[in-house]
């Protein structure tokens, strides 16, 4: 949900490349995964807060970028439009884990449904 002037920035930085002719769903969808990927990696060892998490913020920050980019190209090239694609799972989301129900727990929408029926 980037702001359009970003999302044209990015398109027009990609075409002045010729990579759309590379940037096919599958392989948008590859990078995408392989860059939450590097995310996740941050991670791998600690649980990062305060200092430690200070220390990688740098390159957390440089991998959300990846990630926010090959998701914009994805949806630009497939026709979805990111915000609405949102906004309609958060009804969804809304649905499936009502406050009374989910609030302060971890469990799946399944599980909280089911401890209602025993």
């Amino acid at each position: 949900m980037l702001p359009k002037d970003l999302v044209d920035e990015l398109m027009h930085f990609r075409a002045e490349r010729d990579w759309a002719q590379f940037h096919t769903p599958r392989n948008l969808a590859i990078s995408l995964s392989l860059e939450a990927g590097e995310v996740l990696e941050l991670f791998q060892w600690e649980d990062r807060r305060g200092a430690a998490l200070d220390k990688v913020m740098p390159q957390l920050r440089d991998e959300v970028a990846d990630v926010a980019t090959y998701l914009t190209y994805l949806c630009a090239d497939l026709g979805i439009d990111l915000e609405a694609a949102v906004r309609e799972k958060m009804v969804q989301n809304r649905r499936k884990y009502p406050v009374e129900l989910a609030k302060g727990s971890a469990k799946k929408y399944t599980e909280l449904r089911a401890g209602d029926e025993a």
